[in-house]
């Protein structure tokens, strides 16, 4: 230690400077160096929770819709008067019985499985002594040593019986009988393949899922691995205990469905984002290495020279320690000093063009993932079929039919909206319409409908499908569940208010407890679609906008939309956040 101080001390005052100058720079330089990598390591993992994140939210999003429409259909069933007599009815004769099967049983069976693909059969277990018909009615024996039985005849709600072993998926519901005289349950089989169809399409490679259900056991579970080392280390027995000492493989994300206790885990090794930097590493190692070596020559020639400018150079590397990239640079020499500079600029705005790059490809690839999801629905081929079904119908003198069709169609024309996110009021106000039209035909016209409209509002804009989960959830969790004998009432209101655009939503039905409406907007419930509709109108238009609710239980629920007042054609959704 003495002999190099000494050997220091003796050094000529220009090579004394030269060193300093040199080891004062380097020092800063492999930090510099060293904070990029971990910032853009730190900065790629986050792009990649994120991504995780989104994909996560959309598969979630799609097994919920899917989910509700198996509860909707259902509870189509379980609730039907008709069924309910039947299957408790007391028969002198087959006759009678058969004309229940033919006129009541089977249309109701038959037509979910013919319109929904992924639904491969409805079946009724009964233990009434009736004759078996098919795979549509057979006697409760059939099933009563199953395991969940016991679970089924206890519960008052829809459950989900699912396997990823034999890859079963069963939604079981019990018919409610006022007179207690006979059991009767209602079981969907639901194709597992077709259900899940969306899960091995998240990325194209290097990732897992595993759904879990409320007692951990597996309900679906899939890996693809360039590594095959990396597969198989997420079992069903270990990810909910040990899933933290597997983090450091794995980039991980999970998520809910609190309404059927499932859990979704996501995963993708971290070595994919190591891989991603490694060019990125390699480029700023060999920029601080060409740093160093301009700087030598640089502090050599110029010792004086080099002062000013390296001070502001120490100012833009302060900043860029402190993670702000958003730097300029500038300096009108042509010399090494010069040079370094500009080479510090460059530097600079290659990171963050490769950084802005990376963030790009991600997003571009969830915008493909979401466009061939999309375009696994044909509109034209549906439309057309819509309109052969009506053009039968009317041949058929079949008006029902017929209106059902006409009514279809202009709903899924409306709610595609040609995959734009933005539509006329008018035209929201026409899809609501149309799905109303279609529940009083499924409803034999039970319920009345009001409409109090300003059509002055109608050429104004707004997000689309924000009034039709308000019109569903009033008409399934309302009018289908209200207690007193008066008929059915729905009441649609729009007016404009200031800058405002206010809708209303009212029904005579069954209201909602006053402990849940205090968190139907905050937390998730059984009515599909309300936190949703709130939280893209806030993300969108800001949070002063959103529902409220009023209700009295055994009464009246009145749901209110409130929205700016938009002219024309909206900006897009990122825009408008930035």
């Amino acid at each position: 230690m003495n002999l190099f101080k000494r050997g220091f001390i003796n050094l000529k005052f220009r090579k004394k400077v030269l060193l300093i100058c040199i080891v004062a720079s380097c020092l800063p330089i492999i930090t510099l160096g060293s904070i990029w990598y971990y910032q853009v390591q730190d900065l790629l993992v986050t792009r990649e929770n994120e991504n995780l994140s989104e994909a996560l939210n959309q598969s979630i999003l799609n097994i919920d819709y899917k989910l509700n429409n198996y509860i909707t259909v259902i509870n189509q069933i379980v609730w039907n008067d008709e069924i309910k007599n039947g299957l408790t009815a007391e028969y002198n004769n087959n006759f009678e019985m058969y004309k229940f099967y033919n006129d009541t049983l089977a249309p109701l069976l038959v037509t979910p499985p013919t319109l929904q693909t992924d639904i491969d059969s409805i079946t009724i277990y009964t233990d009434n002594q009736m004759n078996p018909y098919g795979q549509l009615l057979r006697p409760l024996a059939d099933i009563n040593q199953n395991s969940w039985f016991g679970n089924i005849m206890d519960s008052n709600q829809p459950n989900l019986i699912a396997s990823s072993e034999d890859e079963t998926f069963k939604l079981i519901y019990k018919i409610f009988d006022e007179s207690r005289k006979f059991n009767n349950i209602v079981q969907m089989e639901i194709n597992y393949q077709q259900f899940f169809a969306s899960m091995p399409s998240l990325f194209e490679e290097d990732y897992g899922v595993v759904i879990f259900d409320n007692e951990k056991k597996p309900v679906y579970s899939y890996e693809t691995f360039s590594d095959t080392n990396l597969a198989g280390q997420f079992l069903s027995s270990e990810l909910a205990e040990n899933k933290d000492s597997l983090e450091g493989n794995f980039v991980l994300q999970q998520d809910e469905l609190p309404s059927y206790g499932w859990t979704v885990y996501l995963y993708r090794p971290t070595d994919i984002i190591s891989a991603a930097t490694l060019p990125m590493r390699i480029t700023v190692v060999l920029v601080i290495f060409l740093s160093i070596a301009i700087m030598a020559v640089s502090i050599y020639l110029l010792a004086k020279v080099v002062v000013r400018p390296l001070e502001k150079l120490s100012k833009n590397m302060e900043k860029i320690e402190k993670g702000d990239l958003t730097v300029s640079v500038f300096n009108s020499g042509t010399d090494e000093i010069g040079s370094l500079i500009k080479q510090f600029g460059n530097m600079v705005n290659k990171l963050k063009d490769m950084i802005n790059q990376v963030y790009k490809s991600k997003i571009a690839q969830q915008e493909y993932e979401m466009k061939a999801l999309q375009a696994q629905i044909n509109p034209h081929f549906f439309y057309n079929s819509l309109s052969l079904i009506n053009s039968k119908a009317i041949m058929a003198e079949q008006e029902d039919i017929s209106q059902m069709a006409q009514h279809l169609s202009t709903f899924y024309r409306t709610t595609l909206n040609k995959g734009k996110s933005i539509v006329e009021v008018e035209k929201e106000l026409e899809n609501v319409i149309s799905y109303i039209n279609i529940q009083q035909l499924m409803h034999s016209n039970s319920f009345d409908v009001y409409y109090e409209l300003d059509k002055s509002t109608y050429h104004y804009t707004m997000l689309n499908l924000l009034l039709q989960p308000l019109v569903e959830n009033a008409i399934n969790h309302g009018i289908d569940h209200k207690e007193s004998s008066d008929r059915g009432k729905l009441i649609i209101k729009l007016k404009r208010i200031e800058n405002t655009l206010e809708f209303s939503v009212f029904d005579n039905g069954a209201g909602i407890d006053p402990t849940k409406l205090q968190s139907i907007l905050t937390t998730e419930t059984e009515g599909y679609g309300v936190r949703n509709v709130h939280n893209r109108v806030q993300l969108y238009y800001s949070s002063c906008y959103g529902l409220t609710y009023e209700s009295e239980k055994g009464h009246y629920t009145k749901v209110t939309l409130v929205i700016p007042i938009v002219h024309g054609e909206a900006q897009s959704f990122h825009h408008v956040r930035e």
